[in-house]
C-alpha cells in the first residue's frame, strides 16, 4: 500500500485555510516536543565533548560546508572524507587545511589521517562504518537516498544537502528514511538554510499566528543564471561516461535533478512550510528548453518550468524557475497572500549576523548534545523534493500529477552497479506528449 501523508485531504466544511495551517504545524511541533521528551539521553553527547565529523562530496558546497559547521560548533573536527575522485578529495583538503582560504580556527579542526580518505562508489560507507560522530554528505543529490539510508540505518546524525532524491522511488524512499530517522531520535539536518534564517524563522511563525489572516495564495519564484558544471573536462570525457556525467552532473537529470529540484527546492519548501510543513496534492506544470544548446555540456534539463500546484484547502502556489544565460534578471524569493495583508516571508521577521550557512549547523550540534530543541528536518524536505519532482514530472509528460501517483510511481533513474568505467546513455530532453510518467 502507498504511504499516506499525514495531512491528507480533509472535508472543506471543517476547515479554514488558517486551520489548516495551524494544525499541522500544531501537529509538528506536538510530535517534536514529544521526541524531545522521550529522546533518549543517551544519543546526546556531552556539550563539551568533540564531534567527529565525516563527509561524502568533497566539492565546493561540501568544503564551505565543513567550514560553516566548525564556524559555529568548535567542537567539531574532520576525522574521514569520501569522494568518487581523486583530484577533488585532495583539492577539498588543501583548501580546508593548507590554504589561506578559511580561518585558522577551521584549519586546526581538519584531523584526516591518510588511511581516512576514501574513494569510489562505496567511500560513503567507509566514511560511515569509520567512527564518525557526524556524516556529512553532500554528493550530487542523484545518490542522496542510498548515502542516507546507509547513514540512517548505521545510527548516525546526519546533515544533508538538498535535494533528497532525485526520482520519485528515491524520493518515497526518504519519506519512510525520515519517519525511521524520527523513530530513532536522530538529529538530521538538510541543507534547507532559510529554516534557520530568523527572518523566515519569524516571519512563517507570525503567518501561521494569522498575522496576515487566512493564506489565500502563494508565489516562489528562482529566476537566475544557469548552473555549469563539467566545463574543465568537457574535451576529456565521453559525454556517455558515468565520470563524464558525474563531472557534469547539474546536465543531467538523473543526478542532479532539473533546476526545479535541485534550485528551486528553496523556494518550494518554504512555502510548504508556511503551509504547516505538508505538501501539494496536485501540479500542472510547463516547461522546455529555450536556450540551452543540444551540446554534451548541457546534458537533458529544461532552462524553465512554470508549475500551478494545488494544496489539500484549495490554495495554490505559483512556482517559477528560469535560468536567463547571459544572467540580466535574478528574482529568488517568496510571497505569500493572506485575507489582511501579504509576506515576503522575510519581512515579518527581524535580521540576524550570523549567516544561516553557519546557524544551521549550530542549531544541529543543539539538538544532537541537548543545549537546544531536537532537529529533524528530514521529513519535511522530503515531502519538498517530492512536490518538486510533481513539478517536473508534469512539465516532461504534460499531464496532472497527484500526490497519489507520485507515491505509486515506480520512476527509478539511478544507473544500476555504477563504475568509473561505466556508461549510461544520455535520454533525449524529455518532450510533452512523447514522454510518460512512470
Amino acid at each position: 500500500m502507498p504511504e499516506k501523508s499525514s495531512t491528507g485531504p480533509v472535508p472543506e466544511q471543517d476547515v479554514t485555510r488558517r486551520n489548516f495551517m495551524k494544525g499541522t504545524a500544531r501537529s509538528a511541533a506536538a510530535t517534536a516536543a514529544g521526541l524531545q521528551i522521550v529522546r533518549p539521553q543517551a544519543l546526546r553527547a556531552q556539550s563539551n565533548e568533540k564531534l567527529s565529523i565525516g563527509i561524502v562530496g568533497c566539492g565546493g558546497r561540501g568544503t564551505r560546508g565543513v567550514a560553516e559547521a566548525i564556524r559555529g560548533n568548535p567542537s567539531y573536527e574532520l576525522h574521514a572524507m569520501g569522494d568518487l575522485f581523486e583530484d577533488q578529495l585532495e583539492g577539498s583538503l588543501r583548501r580546508l587545511r593548507d590554504s589561506d582560504e578559511f580561518e585558522p580556527e577551521v584549519k586546526k579542526q581538519i584531523q584526516v589521517a591518510p588511511e581516512n580518505r576514501y574513494l569510489g562508489y562505496d567511500a560513503y560507507k567507509k566514511v560511515v562504518d569509520s567512527g564518525v560522530d557526524v556524516v556529512f554528505l553532500h554528493t550530487p543529490p542523484g545518490w542522496r537516498p542510498l548515502h542516507l539510508e546507509y547513514a540512517i540505518n548505521a545510527g548516525k546524525n546526519v546533515f544533508a544537502e538538498k535535494p533528497l532524491a532525485t526520482d520519485m522511488m528515491g524520493a518515497q524512499k526518504v519519506i519512510r528514511l525520515a519517519k525511521e530517522s524520527e523513530r530513532k531520535k536522530l538529529t538530521v539536518m538538510i541543507g534547507a538554510q532559510r529554516r534557520s534564517q530568523k527572518e523566515y524563522v519569524e516571519s512563517v511563525r507570525r503567518i501561521q499566528d494569522g498575522e496576515i489572516g487566512d493564506v489565500v495564495a502563494t508565489y516562489a519564484n528562482w529566476i537566475s543564471g544557469p548552473v555549469i558544471k563539467g566545463a574543465d573536462y568537457q574535451e576529456r570525457l565521453d559525454a556517455k561516461s558515468l565520470a563524464w556525467q558525474q563531472r557534469a552532473w547539474y546536465s543531467h537529470v538523473w543526478i542532479c535533478g532539473d533546476q526545479i529540484v535541485e534550485q528551486h527546492l528553496h523556494n518550494i519548501d518554504v512555502i510548504n512550510w508556511v503551509m504547516g510543513d505538508t505538501h501539494p496534492e496536485s501540479v500542472v506544470a510547463s516547461g522546455g528548453a529555450i536556450w540551452r544548446p543540444r551540446e554534451k555540456l548541457y546534458g537533458n534539463i529544461y532552462d524553465h518550468v512554470h508549475s500551478d500546484f494545488v494544496y489539500a484547502n484549495g490554495v495554490r502556489m505559483s512556482s517559477h524557475c528560469r535560468q536567463y544565460p547571459d544572467r540580466r534578471v535574478r528574482r529568488v524569493n517568496e510571497l505569500v497572500i493572506g485575507t489582511r495583508g501579504r509576506s515576503t516571508v522575510r519581512d515579518l521577521g527581524t535580521s540576524s549576523n550570523t549567516s544561516p550557512y553557519v546557524q544551521e549547523h549550530i542549531d544541529m550540534v543543539a539538538s544532537i548534545n541537548g543545549t537546544g530543541p531536537y532537529r529533524n528536518q528530514a521529513l519535511a524536505v522530503a515531502y519538498s523534493t517530492m512536490t518538486a519532482i510533481m513539478g517536473r514530472e508534469s512539465a516532461y509528460a504534460g499531464i496532472e500529477v497527484t500526490w497519489d501517483m507520485a507515491m505509486n510511481s515506480k520512476q527509478n533513474l539511478i544507473p544500476d552497479n555504477p563504475s568509473l568505467e561505466g556508461m549510461h546513455e544520455v535520454p533525449e530532453l524529455p518532450r510533452p506528449g512523447e514522454y510518460e510518467f512512470v
